[in-house]
């Protein structure tokens, strides 16, 4: 359901990095087909973004209900696989001419203990959470300095926090996500000349098939708190990471 051909082609008039009161008008998300992605595209739909894209592998019924609504389905994307990446300029042009909002949420979670850690699902994990980020970021960013500067979000977690991890466990995964916030906090030196702005997110812990819907908070709360989150920072807070209730976290 690649949807690249079929575009307003609007022009945003946003300059997103500047001030917490500009309009965020078009807003590229991945890992859109289930939990924080999709209700994140939900969200952006009700704060009336004019294009959003939603980047995925397969198209379920829940997201494919949004392409009635005007959201543009960029499927058959696996963020792993560089070729797939490197087509996403192409396919972005022709929906939208800038890129305002990039959310980074694509990601995997394989649980493991001291006992159980494999090679495999360490560089799984890696590749996923951190490297697919960092690639994507760079693939894009023409498009998100193309308007005097965008934002690009993140999406981490508190368990990268090296000073905040107290339970162990889930060496990939806090490991990745560590990594995450590095490269995050990497880009966003590197990019803040061009006035794009680079946040670390955490979303908490979210009611999903990732946490095997043990989290107390729905993805439709995560995502309202995130995009509310994210409309507030500005270039000035660029390489910082939060949580969504607006707290400060320590890497």
């Amino acid at each position: 359901m690649s949807t690249n051909n079929h575009s307003n082609n609007s022009n945003s008039n946003s300059n997103s990095n500047g001030s917490s009161s500009d309009k965020i008008n078009n807003v590229v998300i991945t890992g859109a087909s289930r939990g924080i992605g999709l209700a994140l595209v939900s969200e952006y739909k009700a704060r009336n973004a004019e294009q959003i894209i939603a980047i995925c592998r397969n198209v379920p019924p829940e997201l494919a209900k949004f392409y009635n609504q005007g959201v543009r389905i960029i499927d058959g994307i696996d963020v792993t696989d560089e070729a797939k990446v490197a087509s996403l300029p192409g396919k972005i042009k022709h929906i939208m001419p800038n890129i305002d909002l990039l959310i980074n949420n694509a990601g995997i979670y394989l649980e493991d203990s001291l006992e159980e850690i494999a090679t495999a699902q360490l560089l799984a994990q890696f590749t996923t959470n951190a490297i697919a980020p960092l690639m994507i970021t760079r693939t894009l960013l023409p498009l998100l300095q193309s308007n005097g500067g965008g934002k690009v979000a993140m999406i981490s977690s508190q368990m990268g926090s090296i000073g905040g991890n107290e339970n162990g466990t889930s060496y990939g995964y806090r490991a990745s996500k560590a990594a995450l916030n590095a490269f995050g906090k990497n880009l966003a030196i590197d990019l803040k000349r061009l006035g794009v702005a680079v946040f670390q997110l955490h979303p908490g812990y979210v009611d999903t098939d990732m946490t095997k819907h043990l989290g107390p908070i729905t993805p439709k709360d995560s995502a309202v708190s995130l995009a509310k989150l994210i409309s507030k920072l500005t270039l000035n807070e660029s390489g910082t990471f939060w949580h969504i209730n607006g707290e400060q976290l320590r890497w």
